[in-house]
């Protein structure tokens, strides 16, 4: 656990050498999926991967928490533990709040791979919207979160389109430590559903097409071929207002890349650290 001021950040740590990492995840999901990616890294890496969902008390209904907080807890967090001159790694929200931690709250990477990051049309910016008529809060909050024991809810996410396609690796990983099992037995979800909305209602809370210009070192943007945000996101464009920006596409991937295809997450990242470090 890390203190970041008035919260303390949980977060995995693994030893190695340098250059460090940190790691962030996506909205409702948990650090431990990204460790196949981090076992993959040869030699390992001295790496962070902290836990961003209800370490902060949050109210979907009242504007949730913010990614801008969210980014000056982990800039905070990178302070404390002396994260300096890292290789940032972020898959969707994770992205977006090491975008905002670098432009504005002095978080300082040699350089960042933001996996489809959340980079919403700007005028949602500046709208206010309730968890209902939120497209994804609202589907967040009424997600399902009860299951009688491990078997059922392997079934239940293979049958679900969002996790069928995901490595069995990943999968069993999110079972075991997302859902936390009650004195009864059964499984509930360690990220609840009403945490997964507040993170959501928080998407808005800062502009990050205005701070592109601002990120100065060496990024590499990466997109799912198939992801569905392709419809509302305008990736190509973000890479453009970027000062060292490049672009990768994932072959037969999504929007959950490094839940599909962690064998390529690790070989991207490993690519892109030979050419920034």
């Amino acid at each position: 656990m890390q203190d970041v001021g008035g919260a303390e950040l949980p977060y995995l740590y693994y030893e190695g050498e340098a250059p460090q990492i940190l790691f962030a995840h996506a909205t409702g999901f948990l650090p431990w999926l990204w460790h196949p990616i981090i076992e993959d890294l040869a030699p390992s890496n001295q790496t962070w991967v902290p836990y961003i969902c209800n370490y902060r008390e949050c109210d979907p209904e009242k504007g949730g928490l913010g990614w801008n907080i969210i980014a000056e807890d982990l800039s905070g967090f990178c302070r404390s533990q002396h994260i300096v001159n890292h290789l940032a790694v972020g898959h969707s929200m994770g992205a977006t709040v090491l975008t905002i931690a670098a432009a504005v709250f002095g978080m300082e990477p040699r350089a960042m791979i933001l996996i489809e990051p959340i980079f919403l049309p700007e005028e949602f910016y500046s709208m206010k919207v309730s968890v209902k008529d939120h497209p994804l809060a609202s589907k967040s909050i009424k997600r399902t979160n009860h299951w009688k024991n491990e078997d059922q809810a392997w079934a239940y996410l293979k049958s679900k389109s969002l996790f069928s396609d995901w490595d069995e690796e990943v999968l069993a990983l999110y079972i075991k430590y997302g859902m936390e099992k009650q004195k009864s037995g059964d499984l509930k979800l360690a990220c609840t559903p009403e945490s997964e909305a507040a993170m959501f209602m928080g998407g808005v809370s800062r502009n990050p097409w205005p701070l592109l210009d601002k990120l100065t070192c060496p990024v590499l943007v990466v997109e799912g071929e198939k992801s569905p945000n392709k419809e509302f996101v305008d990736l190509p464009r973000a890479v453009s207002l970027l000062h060292q920006g490049q672009y990768k596409s994932v072959p037969e991937a999504g929007h959950l890349i490094p839940m599909q295809k962690p064998k390529e997450v690790a070989q991207i990242i490993k690519e892109f650290l030979a050419e920034v470090i």
